[in-house]
């Protein structure tokens, strides 16, 4: 919406759960996995078309990714058919979290599977 637009340079928005508003600093570690979490609970209630709400998922299976790389799994899973299911037009989206699953199937030692992933996404 124009209003989540125009809320971006001030510290509401998605901005808010993932930039420092006093620095501009992008939150890391635990900090940013909470506010990951905070913000899909934020978000949760929306359509699963709605932009925020693709957002807030992609900011929690990112920042699961880094640590948890488990738990990301299920969460980039969902998202990436989330995103075919609705035929997203942002393809470098579809990709990159493409790249994040196959990322956590190497660190889970499932080369097999990570593989797969990537092979679709340079056949892109």
């Amino acid at each position: 919406s124009v209003k989540e637009v125009e809320d971006q340079g001030t510290g509401e928005g998605m901005r808010k759960w993932d930039t420092c508003f006093d620095c501009g600093q992008k939150f890391h570690g635990a900090v940013d996995l909470a506010l990951g979490w905070a913000s899909w609970k934020t978000y949760l209630g929306r359509p699963e078309t709605n932009g925020t709400r693709c957002q807030a998922m992609a900011h929690v299976g990112g920042a699961l990714a880094k640590s948890r790389p488990d738990e990301a799994l299920p969460v980039l899973e969902a998202q990436v058919a989330l995103l075919l299911r609705y035929g997203s037009r942002d393809m470098h989206l579809v990709i990159s979290t493409q790249n994040s699953l196959a990322l956590c199937h190497s660190q889970l030692g499932r080369h097999d599977k990570a593989l797969v992933l990537r092979r679709e996404i340079y056949a892109r």
